[in-house]
């Protein structure tokens, strides 16, 4: 059942078994595991079925560098859907690798295996839309997929491994009939959750303050909580309820919105190709259902290992849309119309360089130039993105001379220094707003400059052509500090961790010393990958509804005492150490 907090009796409390806040990727995920496991689910959503500029405004907040980090009103949607909404569809898993601690990454290592997650990526993949759960170029397609570059053979990256794509699915829009039918499920639209309250003891969220925007407010007691609001969401939530734990749920050693992770990403270089044109393969293909997959030159284990450096894969790239000597007029008629493009896609075309008239007047002339290929772009762009139900992934242009750029993708290693907290002034609902203070560090830029120099030396072994830098990209943290922390990869506010001195989370996302309490999305992620989210975090959802589920089933424990029961004081918040013993042990459905 779908229906509206606004018609909820004001002061009233509903109750249920699960409480889900936030109707995204991972929310809606969660809800369709748990039908049929006979929980009473309720989904809070605080948006409705499309943007409103009223509730939108309540994710606006402040940044501490602003050239950065976009506001955080940017690349997020408080909508059913979440920001499946608006997002590019890629999908990607992590790497075995990523999990492990690693000693020349700080705060690195999960507390759970790679298995524990990858044995859900098949299902992910599934509810994601982005076809098998085959990342291997060799077997994604029949016959395998044609190279990136024909006899490359690179020594420290690998070229067989690939990205799919979703159509991109917007979630809400997708499965919104199958929770409307479920008689066990009620979503709830234009219900913001702004504020958990917590038992006498600390030990347990008794229940959910939902407020609206027009005044309605109400409260949604529930056994268990999961908060799936996003990594900036969850913790203004966490951080905000205070009436118990005076620095926050979950805060007691003052880790929530720390280690706050997006990922080092932009582009770089210049690779120009000495071999004829059909030598070079930049673009996508079809798997037999239809699903678009696209090979990434992906950096080995072993040479992470060796130079002690971070994840990341390179894809070939277009020149730079802004620059008018590609002499492509597709590129620069895009560059032309980009403040008709959305936020999220049109701030890689600003140039923090002022645009000549001089630079004006050649993109117009590559436009006019270039118009029969210009207008054949226009046509696929319309034909298979626009309008096509299963998109396009991204604008994939020749350019007229061979010479392409380089899109990087690069680990960002958790910093506690990197931090969302609460800011100074209060939305409209009265909750606090966020303050983010992202940060890079030190290996951050080691990891592309290092992987950089690497595809260098692989092209050059391979006499395929040269890769080069612009005389503006020789300093690597310039263009890391040029492109900022990337776009909607909001991670590791709140990760996961086997002991609460290190983490918020334990090894089933709930939150340490709180019983009834999880939360689901990236926040949880103790390292961020070279990967784009959304599959792995599907795939936690689907772990967590496991566990909710098998713990609900689970009989109560009796405890059998052989001497009298004597009172004893209820558990405070300094009871937290105890409580991780049990916690930590963790459960593997």
């Amino acid at each position: 059942m779908i229906s509206d907090a606004r018609s909820i009796v004001h002061g009233t409390t509903v109750e249920t078994d699960v409480c889900i806040v936030g109707a995204g990727a991972a929310g809606i995920t969660l809800a369709l595991e748990l039908l049929g496991s006979g929980l009473r689910v309720m989904l809070l959503e605080a948006g409705g079925t499309a943007e409103e500029s009223r509730t939108q405004a309540l994710y606006e907040g402040d940044v501490a560098d602003a050239s950065l980090h976009s506001p955080p009103d940017k690349y997020r949607q408080r909508r059913f859907g979440g920001s499946t909404t608006i997002w590019g569809g890629r999908c990607v898993p992590f790497d075995p690798l990523d999990f492990e601690t690693r000693a020349w990454i700080p705060h690195s290592g999960w507390p759970i295996r790679y298995q524990d997650v990858a044995a859900h990526y098949a299902k992910a993949n599934a509810i994601c839309e982005a076809g098998h759960c085959t990342y291997d170029a060799r077997h994604a397609v029949a016959g395998g997929m044609r190279p990136v570059l024909r006899d490359f053979a690179p020594e420290d990256f690998t070229t067989d491994r690939i990205e799919r794509f979703s159509c991109p699915t917007d979630f809400g829009r997708r499965y919104r009939g199958r929770l409307a039918a479920a008689p066990s499920v009620q979503v709830l639209l234009h219900a913001n959750c702004t504020r958990l309250i917590a038992s006498a003891d600390g030990g347990r969220v008794e229940h959910a303050v939902v407020q609206t925007l027009g005044g309605n407010r109400f409260q949604v007691a529930a056994t268990r909580f999961v908060l799936a609001t996003g990594a900036l969401e969850a913790t203004r939530l966490l951080l905000a309820s205070r009436d118990v734990h005076a620095q926050g749920i979950g805060n007691g050693r003052g880790l929530v919105g720390r280690h706050y992770m997006c990922h080092i990403a932009g582009t770089i270089g210049t690779l120009r190709i000495d071999r004829p044109a059909d030598h070079v393969w930049q673009g996508y293909e079809r798997d037999e259902d239809g699903v678009y997959c696209r090979r990434r030159i992906s950096l080995t284990e072993a040479a992470q290992r060796r130079e002690a450096i971070g994840n990341a894969v390179f894809r070939l790239h277009h020149p730079r849309i802004p620059d008018p000597r590609h002499r492509t007029g597709a590129l620069s008629a895009i560059f032309l119309a980009r403040r008709l493009i959305s936020y999220e896609y049109g701030k890689r075309l600003v140039t923090n360089q002022p645009v000549s008239s001089g630079d004006w007047l050649r993109h117009v002339a590559n436009v006019a130039i270039g118009a029969p290929a210009t207008a054949r772009f226009l046509w696929h762009w319309m034909r298979d993105r626009v309008f096509a139900e299963r998109k396009f992934p991204t604008v994939i242009v020749r350019p007229r001379e061979n010479l392409f750029s380089l899109d990087f993708n690069a680990e960002q290693a958790p910093n506690p220094d990197s931090r969302v907290r609460l800011g100074e002034q209060t939305d409209a609902l009265g909750m606090p707003r966020l303050f983010i203070d992202w940060r890079y560090s030190e290996i951050d830029v080691r990891t592309v400059a290092t992987a950089f120099r690497l595809l260098q030396q692989d092209v050059s072994r391979s006499a395929l052509g040269e890769l080069t830098v612009d005389p503006d990209e020789t300093d690597v943290e310039a263009v890391i500090r040029r492109d900022g922390a990337y776009g909607g990869h909001h991670i590791g506010t709140t990760r996961m961790s086997s002991d609460p001195a290190t983490g918020v989370v334990d090894v089933n996302s709930r939150v340490f010393g709180t019983h009834n309490l999880y939360v689901a999305g990236s926040a949880v992620f103790p390292t961020s990958s070279q990967a784009n989210p959304t599959l792995t975090i599907v795939a936690l959802a689907i772990r967590l509804a496991r566990h909710i589920e098998a713990d609900a089933n689970r009989p109560p424990q009796v405890i059998r005492r052989s001497e009298p029961a004597v009172p004893v004081r209820p558990p405070s918040v300094q009871a937290e150490p105890a409580l991780a013993a049990e916690t930590a042990s963790g459960f593997e459905p």
